[in-house]
C-alpha cells in the first residue's frame, strides 16, 4: 500500500473529539490472540509465520465486521516506512522489527489496526478520539467475533485465551487512556497520581506504550491484570480511576489561572512564540513546547488555533513522518532544521499543513 498518503493525513483518534477531550486524547482497548495448534511467533519458523499471516490475511479480505483494512507486510518494508507506523501508533515499537511473516492492516480512519506476528500471532487494536472506551469495546468485540467465526483461537477452559505472555492470559486484553496532564507535571502533583495508580494495580506509561518515556506530558493509563476478570469489569476499573484524574487535573488547572494567569500565559504564550519563529527544533522540545500550546488553547490562553492542529503535530514531527515529507533520509541536525521550518509553515498557515 502507499503509505505516503499517511504524512498528510491524521488519524480519527486525533481530531480532539469525544468526550474530556481536552484531557482525554485518545482511549483505546487492544486483545491477543493466537490461532490453536501453531507455536507461539517467538517459537515458530518462518514458514509457520508465513502460513499464519496467509491465514490471517484471507480473513481481512473478507471485511470483518464489514471493515474495509489496508493491509501492510512489515518484512521487507525500510526502517523509515516500519517508523511511520510506529509513529502512527499502527504498530508497536517490538512489531516493527523486520521479520518474516509479520504484517498489519488497518482502516483508514486508523482507528482499527490488526498486527499479525507480533509477541501474538495476533494483537487487534481499536482506538477513538476522547473518553470513549465503550464505543472502543463495542467495536473490538464485534471484530473479535468476526474474525473467530474463521479461526480458532487458544483456550484453556481455566486460563482462557493463551498468550505467548502470562501477564495477557485471561481475556488478553489491554485497556488504555491517554491523559494531558501538564497541570499537575507542572505543580509535581503527578507524583500522587503515580502512587495512587500502582496500589491499585494500574500501569503508567508514556505516549508509545511500554517501555516508553512521557514526552509532551501524556501518560497512558491502563490495566495490569487480564485474569479473572471479565473485558467488562477491566474496563470499568478504568473508567472508575480515569475521572478523578481529570477532575484532579482540571482543578489544578483553574488553580493556576486564578493564581498565577499571568506567569501561566507568558509561558504558554512563549512556547507558541517559540513554535512559530525558532530555526532549528529537537523532537523533545517540541513536545515540551506543544504541550504548553495545548493547554493554552483549552484554557482561552490562545485563540487562533485548535485542539485538532496540535494533536496532528504532535505526531507529524516526528523523525520519520519529517522524512518522508522531505523524502530522503536526515540526520539529527538536518531534521531539527526540516521540523522547524515544517512548524512554522504549519503556523502561519493557520494550522494546516502546507506543501515543504
Amino acid at each position: 500500500m502507499d503509505l505516503e498518503r499517511l504524512t498528510r493525513t491524521s488519524g480519527e483518534w486525533l481530531k480532539g473529539s469525544g468526550a474530556e477531550s481536552d484531557i482525554v486524547m485518545s482511549s483505546r482497548v487492544r486483545l491477543a490472540r493466537n490461532l490453536a495448534k501453531y507455536p507461539f511467533p517467538t517459537r515458530a519458523d518462518e514458514e509457520t509465520r508465513c502460513e499464519i499471516e496467509h491465514l490471517l490475511r484471507e480473513q481481512f479480505d473478507g471485511r470483518p465486521a464489514g471493515l474495509r483494512l489496508n493491509y501492510c507486510e512489515i518484512h521487507g518494508l525500510e526502517s523509515l516506512d516500519r517508523q511511520l507506523l510506529v509513529e502512527r501508533q499502527l504498530i508497536s515499537r517490538e512489531h516493527s522489527q523486520d521479520q518474516a511473516g509479520r504484517a498489519v492492516a488497518f482502516n483508514d480512519e486508523e482507528c482499527v489496526s490488526l498486527m499479525v506476528n507480533e509477541e501474538d500471532h495476533l494483537r487487534m487494536q481499536v482506538i477513538h478520539s476522547g473518553l470513549s472506551l465503550e464505543e472502543c469495546w463495542r467495536q473490538m468485540d464485534a471484530l473479535d467475533d468476526a474474525l473467530e467465526s474463521g479461526v480458532t483461537y487458544a483456550f484453556n477452559e481455566q486460563f482462557g485465551y493463551l498468550t505467548a505472555c502470562p501477564t495477557n492470559a485471561g481475556t488478553g486484553i489491554r485497556v488504555s487512556v491517554m491523559l494531558h496532564l501538564p497541570a499537575l507535571v507542572m505543580t509535581k502533583e503527578i507524583s500522587k497520581v503515580f502512587q495512587a495508580l500502582q496500589k491499585i494495580g494500574l500501569a503508567v506509561r508514556g505516549l508509545y506504550g511500554e517501555g516508553s518515556q512521557a514526552m509532551g506530558d501524556f501518560y497512558q493509563i491502563s490495566n495490569q491484570v487480564t485474569l479473572g476478570k471479565s473485558e467488562v469489569e477491566l474496563i470499568k476499573t478504568i473508567q472508575d480511576v480515569v475521572p478523578n484524574i481529570i477532575s484532579y487535573e482540571r482543578r489544578v488547572r483553574q488553580a493556576l489561572i486564578k493564581e498565577n494567569r499571568q506567569s501561566l500565559h507568558d509561558q504558554v504564550a512563549r512556547a507558541y512564540g517559540i513554535l512559530r519563529t525558532a530555526q532549528t527544533i529537537s523532537s523533545e522540545e517540541t513536545m515540551h513546547l506543544l504541550s504548553s500550546v495545548r493547554l493554552g488553547i483549552n484554557l482561552g490562553l490562545i485563540d487562533d488555533l485548535e485542539i485538532p492542529a496540535i494533536n496532528s503535530l504532535f505526531i507529524h514531527t516526528q523523525p520519520a513522518h519529517l522524512q518522508k515529507l522531505q523524502r530522503q533520509r536526515l540526520e539529527s541536525t538536518e531534521r531539527n532544521v526540516v521540523r522547524a521550518a515544517y512548524i512554522r509553515s504549519f503556523l502561519a498557515n493557520g494550522g494546516r499543513p502546507d506543501t515543504m
